[in-house]
């Protein structure tokens, strides 16, 4: 049985660390949280709106952290062409993350697996709920509706290439009130690939919740860590007591 991932994801604003919630850059960071722990990955994620700030700006985050943090790093926000997978990994990413570009051709997850291999490309999707209590797939930083459903759509990601999905709660996002499980196990159960969960942990328990029940192949956070003392080692042992095997 493979290991589970415990993933940082750490979000930017015009390369200003920021925190959010429900996708909306709520709290600027002072400190920089460049302390791996044991953390397995790291998450870095532009949330910068399509014609603001500087682009070089994230370029500039993703090499620092690249050159201080000696585990592996996914890129992305803003992946729009070929050239910004490239850029990217030129800064030091190891995998690029995609959304609004995969869901609006989503033959661009096609051409990035055959350059640069699947286990490069992890497709983003973000979800919201809707009334009747279905989901949808959200784009542009959870601002635009597509009509897909989650499920669907990560297969489709999948069978075009992708090496990983990255499931996130819109709804969830820096709630600290715990995962969508019911999302996360729809999304999980429809692939074979990896799925990463993320959107709302607020304590160690979240955790062992989005493996037992939301069936996650990482666990991805942001807030949590930024709002206790607790090391990651902490979240790694509380997992195992839990019966759930992670990276040492």
């Amino acid at each position: 049985m493979l290991r589970k991932r415990l993933i940082s994801v750490l979000t930017f604003n015009n390369g200003v660390l920021f925190r959010t919630k429900h996708f909306v850059p709520d709290y600027r960071y002072t400190a920089n949280f460049v302390d791996a722990w044991s953390i397995d990955e790291i998450a870095m994620i532009d949330i910068t709106r399509f014609g603001q700030g500087e682009r070089q700006n994230f370029y500039e985050a993703v090499d620092f952290f690249a050159r201080k943090c000696f585990v592996p790093i996914a890129a992305g926000g803003q992946v729009r062409t070929i050239e910004d997978f490239k850029m990217l990994l030129n800064a030091g990413a190891d995998k690029i993350i995609v959304n609004t570009q995969a869901v609006e051709d989503p033959e661009f997850i096609t051409r990035a697996a055959q350059l640069y291999g699947s286990q490069c490309v992890v497709v983003s999707i973000d979800a919201r709920r809707n009334a009747d209590g279905g989901y949808e797939v959200f784009t542009r930083c959870g601002t635009g509706p597509t009509g897909l459903k989650p499920d669907a759509w990560a297969r489709e990601a999948e069978r075009r290439g992708a090496g990983e999905i990255l499931i996130t709660s819109v709804d969830k996002d820096g709630s600290l009130e715990g995962y969508d499980n019911r999302l996360n196990h729809l999304v999980a159960s429809a692939v074979k690939i990896p799925v990463l969960v993320s959107g709302g942990a607020g304590k160690w328990q979240d955790f062992v919740d989005g493996v037992l029940q939301g069936g996650a192949s990482a666990i991805c956070t942001t807030n949590i860590y930024h709002f206790t003392e607790s090391s990651i080692q902490s979240a790694k042992k509380y997992l195992s007591n839990a019966g759930v095997l992670v990276r040492n």
